[in-house]
């Protein structure tokens, strides 16, 4: 199944969005490592439905007026993977969480090393926030934009919250 894609101007840099026929697939970093998202073939299809809408999220988004998501997604990836994923959008706009925090959440508290490497191959950053997690100490740790980036994108999150 090809995946389709388009280009997006953000303050953080050119992303590339990527979808399926489910829904949205992938964000991908300027200089993303290959390895990090496997993805197959794909062509670029600017007015293909999700991407249109994920644009369209994603603008609102940096803009300041919003702070959630309604494009679909359609994570690709191991049963522990999608499960660390799907608890990274439950992480409210402008918090952060822990490692330990998000295995705690799915019932594996002792799985925080595991929690990182997948939360490293989160396929759709930003939207799935895994610029949100932080280690135990607050640190800023790993993140596929930088840590300058990952810096940036929770500095703005927490200037545009409107609670």
């Amino acid at each position: 199944m090809p995946f389709f894609e388009m280009p997006f101007a953000s303050p953080v840099g050119e992303l590339t969005l990527v979808a399926g026929d489910q829904g949205l697939v992938a964000i991908l970093w300027p200089n993303d490592d290959p390895d990090r998202v496997r993805l197959g073939a794909r062509r670029a299809q600017p007015d293909h439905p999700v991407l249109v809408q994920a644009h369209a999220e994603l603008t609102a988004y940096f803009a300041g007026e919003r702070q959630s998501f309604s494009v679909p997604f359609d994570f690709r990836g191991t049963d522990f993977q999608k499960a660390i994923w799907a608890a990274l959008l439950t992480i409210p706009f402008g918090e952060t969480r822990s490692y330990g925090d998000i295995a705690s959440q799915i019932g594996r508290p002792t799985a925080s090393r595991a929690v990182g490497a997948a939360n490293g191959r989160n396929p759709i950053s930003i939207m799935a926030p895994c610029h949100r997690v932080v280690g135990a100490n607050g640190a800023l740790t790993g993140f596929a934009g930088g840590i300058e980036t990952k810096s940036w994108l929770l500095d703005f999150e927490r200037r545009t919250r409107k609670d």
